[in-house]
């Protein structure tokens, strides 16, 4: 999968993932097709998938950049995890602002990235 594919998927599965936590659209959905028993364990399922589209999205940031500095895959995956377990423990009581705070993170490593990271399409043999 190339960086371009990476980040859309990551930023739609990001994209969807919110959509369904913060409105009521999923549960209208699950309750439509007779499924109204799953409802309560939903966010279960989306906020851990929120924030592994969210790694995608930084893992697609770090390829688009030039791949400065060592792989970040093992940092994005003790993250998410990390943020998933800490919003269980909290019992999401904290979950809007864990979110704002995990897209603000990656915001801000892609321009990080854009600054400091080599030039796309650059050879870094060269130097």
């Amino acid at each position: 999968m190339n960086d371009k594919t990476m980040l859309r998927t990551g930023l739609i599965g990001s994209a969807i993932a919110m959509l369904c936590c913060l409105t009521p659209l999923l549960v209208v959905v699950v309750a439509g097709v007779g499924l109204s028993a799953i409802i309560g364990w939903l966010d279960y399922a989306l906020f851990p998938l929120f924030f592994a589209s969210l790694g995608i999205t930084a893992q697609a940031l770090w390829l688009r950049a030039g791949q400065p500095g060592s792989n970040p895959r093992r940092w994005i995956m003790v993250s998410v995890v990390g943020l998933s377990a800490l919003l269980f423990l909290l019992q999401f009581h904290y979950a809007f602002r864990l979110s704002i705070g995990a897209i603000l993170s990656v915001a801000f490593y892609g321009f990080w990235l854009s600054r400091s990271g080599t030039p796309r399409g650059s050879d870094r043999s060269k130097t």
